[in-house]
């Protein structure tokens, strides 16, 4: 009797550490973020260290070359204007009035050098009439030697009359230069940035070799490119030409793309442990960026090489010794890959997982490790 009771205490006791395995005791099923092993395009590229700064090839701080009284600025900030467009007028009253004595000073210079050579046409004449008369014994030697002597000087009168033209018209040109002074015109087709003068103010002329402060800049915004600093580590690794995809902080849903157009020869310090490479990169496509205000936030991805159809996994999946973990059977095991190219968001698996494959993609949580329990978010 006592037997058959401590046989069914047993298998009383056994069915309750199977219910306490099946339970309680039973391992934890922890929910994982996963990803598919899928074919895809992997890139190796280059990214700034801090944020790129849109800007302009084709930009002028412009002055006028004398001081005066600004009369007009006809284009406001913002304004799109064309090539040779007025941007600024000063007073020219001076420069006019110069401009007017000039052309006058011309056309007295033209009447007095007519009347020279108008004179020496009459000696001339004279002189050939009394040269046929002392041919005949009529006319003296003496009156020979005045006409001629004459005849020579009125046509050096006439030169001279001629030079005083030409003199008189090389004023009116410095004049014409004068009134040119006063206008500042778009020395190309752009965008009017900034006007830091208005009408009825003074602008005071420099000392010599001191340029008068600039009054307008101006800018063409279809030559804009994006400047921004890379790792000098880098900076053997990045050609000009080599692609760029790129974003603005104004666009940040818009991908730009573009071409490496420089790279600087050199390194610049920036607080000592702060060593960057300067890069320029053209759009291309400058139809796309138009309204994109130079002076934006940018960000560049330098595409150093990239490979199409192969295996590939979120980078995130990937911890640093090369080991993904792969859900399989509700289990988690772990998987060593040989990686190939790498991004911030993909790497290139060469060898050690199959396309389908579900793997985590990332180890957010201490308990997520080999041999856990696991299911798909």
């Amino acid at each position: 009797m006592n037997i058959k009771r401590w046989l069914i205490v047993a298998a009383v006791l056994a069915a309750l550490v199977v219910t306490l395995k099946l339970t309680v005791l039973k391992p934890e099923v922890i929910r994982v973020r996963t990803a598919t092993v899928e074919r895809g395009v992997v890139e190796e590229t280059v990214t700034n260290t801090r944020a790129g700064t849109v800007k302009v090839s084709r930009r002028a701080k412009l002055s006028p070359q004398i001081g005066g009284l600004v009369m007009a600025t006809p284009h406001l900030e913002g304004s799109l204007v064309s090539a040779g467009d007025l941007l600024l007028k000063l007073d020219d009253r001076m420069q006019e009035a110069e401009l007017d004595l000039a052309r006058r000073s011309v056309t007295a210079a033209e009447a007095q050098a007519e009347e020279a050579c108008l004179t020496a046409k009459l000696a001339e004449t004279e002189l050939e009439r009394t040269t046929s008369l002392h041919g005949k014994g009529i006319a003296s030697d003496q009156s020979l030697d005045a006409l001629s002597t004459e005849r020579d000087r009125s046509r050096a009168a006439c030169a001279a009359g001629a030079a005083a033209v030409a003199q008189a018209r090389s004023r009116v040109a410095v004049a014409e230069v004068q009134v040119a002074f006063t206008e500042l015109r778009a020395p190309f087709a752009g965008t009017v940035a900034e006007v830091s003068t208005d009408v009825g103010e003074w602008i005071t002329p420099s000392p010599p070799g001191v340029p008068i402060p600039a009054v307008i800049d101006l800018l063409d915004p279809a030559s804009v490119y994006v400047s921004a600093p890379i790792d000098e580590v880098d900076a053997e690794r990045v050609k000009v030409g080599q692609a760029v995809r790129m974003t603005v902080d104004s666009r940040p849903d818009v991908p730009f793309f573009g071409r490496v157009r420089r790279v600087a020869p050199y390194v610049l310090d920036m607080l000592e442990q702060n060593r960057t490479v300067e890069i320029e990169v053209n759009f291309d496509d400058q139809a796309l960026v138009v309204g994109v205000l130079p002076g934006t936030s940018a960000d560049v991805e330098v595409i150093l090489d990239q490979r199409t159809d192969v295996l590939r996994v979120p980078s995130s999946a990937v911890a640093d010794e090369g080991e993904v973990l792969v859900l399989a059977g509700g289990l988690l095991l772990a998987r060593e890959i040989e990686p190939g190219l790498s991004n911030w968001q993909y790497t290139e698996v060469v060898s050690g997982l199959a396309e389908g494959d579900v793997i985590v993609a990332a180890r957010d949580a201490a308990e997520i490790k080999p041999g856990a329990r696991a299911e798909a978010r």
